[in-house]
């Protein structure tokens, strides 16, 4: 079958869509409309990728789309169709955290841990193209991350620990 060719569902508006997902091939039918975050989260069942606002303004639903953090609540599922997807559940295990992850717990980012999946992944999209930002483009990168929680100076602090910026 192509890629992204119509198959026959209740009201045959569904395609077929495949994408590498965390390094794993997928193959999943998804309706037209479905958002990525619908498809991600409820259909695949990886649950990390949140929804908050649900209009691209807090950053909680993030993935990295070929190396790029984008909301996955802006984005139809089919446009995933043979593209590169990553979410949290691609980093790190509970016995072996991402550095990301661990900077963020040692410098006390995490509290209710809502955005944390997010705010890692724009930091890892970040640092994957520029492995020595400075803290203006950390500051930048972060900017569509919402939390309630930190009041993003320990965050900031993390990522800028993993990328090796000079604390001021």
């Amino acid at each position: 079958m192509r890629r992204n060719q119509r198959v026959e569902g209740q009201d045959g508006d569904a395609v077929r869509i495949e994408f590498q997902l965390n390094g794993k091939p997928v193959e999943v039918e998804a309706e037209p409309w479905e958002t990525a975050l619908a498809l991600i989260r409820d259909g695949l069942g990886l649950t990390g990728t949140k929804e908050g606002c649900g209009i691209g303004e807090c950053g909680a639903c993030t993935i990295i789309v070929d190396g790029k953090a984008m909301n996955s609540c802006l984005i139809a599922a089919p446009q995933l169709d043979s593209r590169d997807v990553q979410t949290i559940e691609g980093l790190g295990t509970r016995e072996a955290l991402h550095p990301l992850q661990q900077a963020l717990l040692d410098h006390g980012a995490v509290q209710c841990g809502f955005c944390s999946p997010g705010v890692i992944l724009s930091a890892k999209a970040l640092l994957d193209r520029n492995p020595s930002p400075t803290k203006d483009e950390i500051v930048e990168a972060l900017a569509g991350n919402l939390c309630r929680c930190t009041g993003y100076k320990q965050i900031i602090e993390a990522v800028a620990k993993i990328a090796g910026v000079r604390q001021t």
